[in-house]
């Protein structure tokens, strides 16, 4: 059976600087990505900020993981602990 890979997915917005950088670096990287728009999917916004308590973005979901903004150590660290680097 095909083990399955830990959900990696970036909050954020068309606007936010950091969470294009944070988008790019995923692709450099190769890694698959779900991108929640929080402008347009404010309840998805809700309810990640509801479970981390963080306002800001962006937020990334490293399988259980998150990091707040843009921080290339925390995500390769994330990556490579989830097998994903």
């Amino acid at each position: 059976m095909a083990e399955t890979q830990p959900a990696v997915k970036v909050f954020g917005a068309e606007w936010c600087a950091p969470c294009h950088v944070a988008k790019e670096y995923l692709k450099s990287k190769g890694v698959a990505y779900d991108y929640i728009n929080v402008d347009d999917n404010r309840e998805a916004g809700m309810q990640i900020s509801t479970k981390t308590g963080w306002s800001a973005i962006p937020i990334i979901q490293i399988g259980d993981e998150y990091i707040l903004g843009f921080n290339r150590e925390k995500i390769e660290g994330a990556l490579r602990e989830h097998k994903l680097i």
